[in-house]
Parts: structure tokens; sequence; C-alpha cells
């Protein structure tokens, strides 16, 4: 079905109520009713919702297809000038910005509903008139209370709550249905329809397109079609072997949600055909829009660059103005309902291919005392929503039943040497599974002689810790780590366990590390018992601001997480390739963890999928898929998963040695000064002398 089809009848049942809306904005131009300063902000929004009708109606009828490139740029520059970081200190977006202008009272709340209007960007593109009215009739009745001699923050408020709640059924229906529905095939259109070779197809989104985005998409243009499928093939093969590791049927499956970053079309559209080779079809959204569906700063579906990370930052919890128990409840009865309405099709959802990006300048977050922060209720509300959330979505796609994969290019603000690295990073990407698969295996056999692994870190670096591991019953068919090969997870280079809490205790020290595109300066952690017993950083100039930062975006407002991983990445290559370009700490997590040995926080590895019997390439079973916590499952589900899971890596050259303990007290040294010394995996140090003989 072509897309547009799919809104055609409800716009068409939409079109009376929503020019309405227009007449009643277009008055605000002329009228004084509403007394300064609110009566500017008032009007320029007014003109923001009326130039979102132009491109509602410049799209409907195709006018973009005959716009020159650079017409297309400047009007994409246009639609985004307002929250640019060289003029977001002017820009209503901007929270300190609006406190300053509009007062302490509805600065903030004013600023939340600049960013909800900004959304009918997306909703133009998409023709989604519908959400383009209901935004505009929550603006006419803000507005209609300023016009009133004593409008109050709780009126204004109560305006913002309704509309949320009103259209939680809505807004979370649509939401799923986009994860889900094939007939929503917006982005697919664009990916399958265009002419790649025609750049103003980037523009067809409604997204920020910057520089990154246009040289990505012109770079992939020089590669043969014969070296794209090739890079497709590496991310697809990936996906399937997800399956048939851990022994899956991928036939029973019909789905695929693929997320990528704007640029990638070539290596996207090869990646289709690939997977309907495989009886896949795709399902392709983008990150959300509505407040109700965000979460934080984090983005899940297709993105490109962000037009400024402060603005984003600075409304990462807007959802205080609304977040309360009633709403929670209700909230969960509308994504129950949702799935519900579409259960057939969740039955069939295989999981998500993730094409990760990186490269950006690495963002630094400027606390501000004008935005919104959730209590402490609601940071506990908030908690209960995303587990309650996480078990309804796991009753309609079973977590044992589905895989994904993931992979990372890098973007050209990464430097100069753009091209280079990308091709380096192909190269890190499809690195001898068979190889490091019999090096990983003695790093296992050694890992499976210990009771504990005591880490200690050198120099600056802090990190002392015992980790505990779990006890084997059948050691001659069982393992504790797993051998973990370019599937899923790629590239290729780490074996991992989920430790026992019990007897864990210790630091974790990093003098820097980039966590969800975060940057933590000295992040040290705390651990008793395998649980977070304290932390900090020092990002800020108070103990008081790290904390707060650490809790909402590494604990996620949660008291405490337990160790759910422990992992020794043996990817040297990448290590190595990452230092020749100055680049490691711009690098996502996914190649980072295979960079060094990591910790991660939150849910073990296997969460959900615990009863899944899982086996490594020499036949033995892993049996490391619990913890003290995830083993509540069979009491309280509750309690026994956190729904989040953050690997923090220590560099290889801030190790001073891992060693393995026995039972009988033995030691056997795995990493010593940052390279690896047990026998038979000496191998991994050969990229640090290549490089020395090239210096």
């Amino acid at each position: 079905m072509d897309y547009h089809e799919t809104f055609k009848e409800e716009n068409e049942q939409m079109k009376e109520r929503y020019e309405l809306t227009l007449q009643r904005i277009a008055e605000m131009n002329q009228e004084e009713t509403v007394a300064e300063p609110y009566r500017s902000y008032f009007r320029t929004m007014a003109g923001f919702l009326l130039k979102m009708n132009d491109l509602y109606r410049i799209v409907a009828a195709g006018e973009m297809k005959n716009w020159t490139l650079e017409k297309c740029s400047r009007f994409n520059e246009e639609l985004y000038w307002d929250i640019l970081q060289e003029h977001y200190d002017k820009s209503y977006g901007n929270p300190s910005y609006a406190v300053s202008v509009l007062g302490e009272t509805f600065g903030k709340i004013l600023s939340f509903l600049y960013t909800e209007l900004r959304g009918e960007i997306v909703f133009a593109y998409e023709q989604r008139l519908f959400d383009m009215t209901i935004v505009n009739e929550l603006f006419i009745e803000i507005y209609n209370l300023f016009e009133q001699e004593k409008v109050t923050y709780r009126k204004v408020k109560e305006a913002v709550y309704w509309y949320v709640s009103d259209y939680s059924d809505v807004m979370m229906m649509y939401r799923t249905r986009e994860q889900l529905d094939t007939d929503l095939n917006f982005a697919t259109s664009i990916i399958m329809d265009s002419d790649l070779s025609d750049l103003r197809y980037l523009y067809q989104y409604g997204e920020y397109i910057s520089e990154n985005e246009r040289k990505t998409a012109e770079f992939l243009n020089t590669f043969s079609q014969e070296e794209i499928d090739a890079i497709a093939a590496v991310y697809t093969e990936g996906y399937r072997e997800g399956f048939a590791a851990n022994g899956m049927d991928i036939s029973k499956k019909k789905l695929v949600n693929i997320r990528y970053s704007i640029g990638f079309e070539r290596i996207i559209r090869s990646a289709i055909g690939q997977f309907a080779a495989m009886g896949l079809e795709p399902v392709i959204y983008r990150s959300a829009v509505h407040s109700i569906n965000k979460r934080q700063m984090i983005k899940i579906g297709y993105v490109s660059t962000s037009p400024n990370k402060q603005y984003e930052f600075d409304h990462r919890c807007d959802g205080a103005i609304y977040l309360d128990k009633s709403f929670v409840t209700r909230k969960l009865e509308n994504l129950r309902a949702a799935y519900e309405e579409y259960k057939a099709e969740a039955e069939v959802f295989g999981g998500p291919a993730c094409m990760e990006i990186f490269g950006e300048t690495p963002f630094e977050p400027v606390n501000k005392q004008e935005v919104y922060t959730y209590s402490e209720a609601q940071e506990q509300l908030e908690v209960q929503y995303r587990s309650q959330s996480n078990q309804i979505v796991n009753e309609y796609i079973r977590p044992e039943e589905r895989s994904f994969t993931i992979i990372a290019y890098p973007m050209p603000e990464i430097g100069d040497q753009y091209e280079e690295i990308f091709r380096e990073i192909i190269k890190v990407n499809t690195l001898d599974k068979d190889l490091y698969r019999e090096i990983q295996q003695k790093l296992i056999d050694a890992l499976d002689q210990a009771k504990e692994v005591w880490v200690q870190g050198k120099g600056a670096n802090q990190t002392d810790i015992r980790v505990q591991m779990q006890e084997r019953k059948n050691p001659d068919r069982e393992t504790n780590f797993e051998n973990c090969l370019a599937d899923v997870n790629i590239p290729v280079g780490e074996v991992f366990t989920s430790p026992r809490l019990s007897g864990t205790n210790g630091i974790l020290h990093v003098s820097e590390v980039y966590l969800n595109e975060l940057k933590y300066k000295d992040l040290a952690i705390t651990f008793e018992d395998g649980m977070i017993k304290d932390y900090t950083c020092k990002n800020f100039e108070t103990e008081e601001e790290n904390k707060k930062y650490i809790k909402e975006n590494v604990l996620y407002n949660q008291e405490t997480l337990p160790i759910g991983e422990f992992a020794i990445g043996t990817n040297t290559t990448a290590y190595v390739m990452a230092h020749r370009y100055d680049i490691v700490y711009k690098l996502p997590i996914l190649i980072v963890e295979k960079m060094g040995p990591h910790f991660a926080v939150g849910d073990t590895c296997y969460s959900y999928c615990e009863e899944t019997r899982v086996y490594n390439p020499d036949g033995k079973e892993i049996v490391a898929k619990d913890n003290e916590c995830s083993i509540l499952r069979k009491e309280d589900i509750k309690k026994a998963y956190f729904h989040c899971h953050t690997d923090i890596t220590i560099p290889y050259e801030e190790i001073g040695s891992i060693t393995a303990i026995g039972k009988d007290g033995s030691s056997t040294v795995i990493i010593q000064n940052g390279r690896f010394v047990l026998p038979g995996t000496e191998a991994l140090n050969q990229p640090f002398l290549d490089e020395m003989e090239k210096n």
C-alpha cells in the first residue's frame, strides 16, 4: 500500500476540525487579548504552526520533488534554525531563556509546549493530520487560558495533563503499530523508491540533515554494488546467525525492525533485499516524537544527527509535568490494548537489526536549574512503568523467540580521515571468527577454573575488584563464559559471564568513558556483594550534581543495580586502530566493550531468557545465566529485573592485571600491564607489536 493512502480517509475526516484550529491560530496575530511577554511567545508559535500547515500542503502536493538540492537544504535549515546551538540562547526551546523572558511560573511549561509543537514537522512530512490537529488544539486551549485575567500554572498544567492522558491511547496505539505494521512504510518507501544518487532524497524524512548525512550518502555512492552488498551481508547474516546460534527457527518470523541513521540508505536497501530472502519484511520507524513516547535522551528507531543535544538534554524529564500514578496506570492499560490489537504481528516479530553510528563530537551536558526534574516519587513511578511495560511487551514478543543484531560505522564528523576510518571499521567488523574462537576458548578454559577473578587497575586507575564466579556442577559439560563471536554483537571479540553477586566486592574506576552518548570523568563505582553501594564522578562542581547525573543516566533513577556481566574484550585490532586515529572516546560501546575488560551494571545478558539452553562452539552449555537478583523471577518477577544494561570498559592501558584465582588459592594471570600473558592468547598482542613497528 502507498504510504499516503494509509491516512487519506482519516485526513478527510479530520479536515474540518483541523481547518477550525488554523482559523483560530491565524487570528492570534491580530489579537492583543494576551498580555506581554506571553503575547510575543504565542504569536511566534502561531506563526510556526501556520508554517507547518504550509509544509503539510507542500508535501501533499509533491512540490519538493521539483526543488533543487540547495533549496531543500535551505528549507531544512530553516525548520531547525531556532534550536541550533548558535541560536539556542534566544530560543523558547531553551528553558533558561524561556524562564528569563516568560518568568519562573510559566517559562518551563511553555518551553515544554514549544517542544511538543515542534513535533508537527514530522507530522506534516508523514501527513498525520490527526496529530497536527490535537497539538493545535492544545496550543489554542493554553492560549485561551492566557486570555483570562488570572491565568494560573495549575490550569496550564491541567491542560497538558489531560492532553497526554486523553490521547495516550491513540499515541501509544500508533507507536505500537508503527513497530509492527508494514503498511506504515514511510521510511521504507524513501529507501526503496528513491534515486539514492540524488541526495534530495535525504530531505524527504523531515529530520535535521547535517553534513554527516550528506557526506555519508555521498561516500557510500562511491562504493560498487558488490561492496555495498558485502557490507549489508555482515549485518544481515549476524541477524540470521543469532537465531541459529540459539536454536530458534527464523522461518517462523515475518518481521524485522531495521534501525539506522539517515545517509546509510544504500546499505539498508541491500539489507532489505537480503532479509526478504530470509522471508522477513522490514518495519522501520523513526525515534519517538510525542513526549509521552520518549524516554529521556534515548532514541529508538531511525535517526539523524541531533540539531542540538543540549536541547534534548534540557527536555529529558518533561514528563514531570504529568507523571503520576493514575497516568502510569492508564499508560500501561493503553500499552496492553495496543499489543492486543497487533498481537498477530507481534507473534511473528523477529527483533531489531540495528546499524549504529559513532564519531560525533563528544557531548558534555550543562545542568540547568530551569529544567524539569522528576521528584523521588516520580522516579519510582518511572522505574515501575519501565518494569511493567517490559513485562507486557515480553508477553506478546517473547524474548526466548526473538533475536537481534548490532553493528556500527563512523560518521563524517569523526574527522578528516573519515573515509579511511570507515574502511578500517569494515575490516574490524569482518575479522576471522575462527581465529578468535580458538583463542577465546583458551581464556574460557582458564577462567572456568577460577573461584574468583581479581581485576586491578594501574597508574591513576583505582580499579580493585574481586568478581565471584558461579558454581559449575558438571565441569566437563558446563562453562561459565560465553565465547562471543560476531553474530548478534558485531564485531567479534569477548568472553563474558554473569557473576555471582555474593562476595563480589571492590571499586570499578575509569578515567574517562562515554555511556549512552554522555561523558563521565573519573567515574568510580563501589560494589558490595555485587550491588552498587556508592558512585561518583568529576563532571560537575558539586558531589550532589555528580551523583544525580549518575543516578539518572546510569542507574535510571533506581537506588542500586547489580553487576550483570563481567567480560574480557579481546579485539586488540579495534583497540590499536582506535588509538591510531585517536578516536577511542568516539567509539560506541558496541566496539569499546570488545577493547578491554568490562563490567555491566543492570540485568544479565540473558534477562528473560535464562531457561533457554545456550552452548559454546565446543559443545559446553553456558550455565552462568542467573544471579541472585534474576533468580527472583521464580518468586516475584518485579524483583528480578532492572530493565537496563550499561557496559563500562576499562582500557587496556589502565589495566594492571586480571588474575584467575582457583579454589586452592592458585593464580593464573590472564592480562599483565595491559597485555595478554595466558599461554595460547599471545596472538592478541600482535596488533600492538605491528603498530610499534609502524611507528
